[in-house]
């Protein structure tokens, strides 16, 4: 724990292949380093899923992840697999099998999942950048935890081959860093998208109801934002929306939803609530779809609130959950219709800093039930996000979100890229103002 922070399952070296003597130019990632979630397959290797009864039941990989191989191809070394929540079901990053990764932000507080081993080989500068996996959250959710760069991609377009599937609607290959520019690398690696000289946006819609999700001032996320933005960009590029109210008025299916109640909602937004419980709803279907026979056969041991989760989804029956896709479908046209080519929606990635280790699930329900409301926002649209760091505010990492509209990926990185660094300004003023 103490020489790598309890980040990696197994250490391995996978070296890229030999520089081609036709190619004189030197490899976009030449000389990083990088880990991969325990998720992938890499061949000769278990593919362990974060469960020890998992491994046992399963052999080795017989070929490697097209992801892991495409980061391996633009020049940098695998240097091992990394610790993941067991079968990639929690946001809290705690492995009571492996051990919990140490958040090198907050040593007492949550790494984040499920990619949290990822996530804090990155921010504990063990590897350069990492590759995980998100479905609900899991690559951004850490990412913000241990005060990194974290990047979901639009739905569908990094292939998930050679990847456990968690929920096929929702499963995308998700990477972290601590420099915008290798962020922006591992995409142009990994995405199938022409390259994009643009990075600056034509709208940028602040979310002001998401962002009154915050347990800390609202300020210390929002301001650094928007400073940036006026100073690179201009204010006139700002917009403010209540985005609750617009999903509410542009997404009918979700009347089905809105009254479920559910842990949390009396401090939460009633329509991005609503699209959460129809999105975990499917999220849990495919899930069951997925592992349902081998959970009821193998009964694995699994760690609390995980356990919890799998046999509720297991168990479910799922009468409506044709009307979970005709939510999910309607929310990506509103999202389409909110976002142009290079507009920009903000919001905070979750709704405060990392949780306390071993804190008990019950006194978590409302922080997961808003942090889900922001989280599927991509979820449901299948749009790109990425997370931002902006320092600490009373020494725990909090962070901020950008999300483009589905395929616009290469210009949410360049714009990333381009106000980082004002960002980060920003952030160490706000640091120092007591809002």
């Amino acid at each position: 724990m103490d020489s790598d922070y309890g980040a990696f399952m197994e250490k391995f070296i996978l070296a890229p292949p030999p520089p081609s003597s036709a190619s004189p130019h030197p490899l976009p990632l030449d000389g990083l380093t990088f880990a991969v979630k325990d998720i992938f397959d890499v061949e000769g290797h278990m593919t362990g899923f974060g469960n020890p009864d998992w491994a046992r039941t399963h052999t080795t990989a017989k070929s490697t992840a097209p992801a892991v191989l495409a980061i391996l191809r633009a020049g940098a070394t695998c240097v091992g697999k990394t610790v993941m929540d067991e079968m990639a079901f929690s946001i809290n990053g705690e492995n009571i099998h492996y051990g919990t990764p140490r958040n090198p932000c907050a040593p007492d507080r949550v790494p984040g999942g499920t990619s949290s081993g990822s996530a804090v080989a990155v921010g504990a500068k063990l590897v350069d950048l990492a590759l995980g996996t998100d479905t609900g959250g899991s690559t951004r959710v850490p990412a913000s935890f241990c005060g990194i760069l974290g990047f979901r991609p639009s739905h569908g377009l990094v292939s998930v081959v050679g990847v456990i599937p968690m929920s096929q609607s929702f499963d995308t290959v998700g990477w972290c860093a601590r420099d915008p520019s290798i962020l922006k690398q591992v995409g142009r690696a990994l995405l199938p998208l022409p390259d994009m000289e643009t990075a600056s946006p034509s709208k940028i819609i602040i979310a002001e109801d998401c962002f009154r999700l915050l347990t800390i001032p609202i300020d210390r996320v929002k301001q650094p934002l928007v400073k940036s933005v006026e100073k690179l960009f201009g204010g006139h590029v700002i917009e403010n929306m209540n985005f609750g109210d617009y999903v509410k008025e542009n997404v009918p299916s979700l009347m089905h939803f809105m009254d479920k109640g559910g842990p949390g909602l009396e401090y939460n937004i009633p329509s991005l609530a609503a699209l959460s419980t129809a999105m975990r709803t499917r999220q849990k279907y495919e899930f069951k779809n997925n592992h349902g026979e081998w959970v009821a056969s193998v009964n694995p041991d699994l760690g609390p609130g995980i356990a919890e989760r799998v046999w509720e989804s297991i168990r479910m029956t799922y009468e409506n959950i044709d009307l979970c896709q005709s939510v999910k479908t309607e929310f990506h046209a509103a999202l389409c219709s909110l976002l142009g080519e290079f507009d920009v929606l903000a919001i905070p990635t979750v709704p405060g800093p990392p949780p306390r280790l071993q804190t008990e699930t019950k006194s978590l329900e409302t922080f997961r039930a808003r942090a889900f409301s922001l989280l599927f926002i991509a979820g449901a649209s299948g749009f790109c996000q990425a997370t931002i760091p902006l320092g600490m505010h009373e020494n725990l990492p909090v962070s901020v979100s950008l999300l483009a509209k589905h395929s616009s990926d290469r210009f949410l990185l360049n714009l990333v890229e381009t106000v980082y660094g004002t960002i980060k300004e920003q952030a160490s003023i706000a640091e120092d103002i007591n809002y």
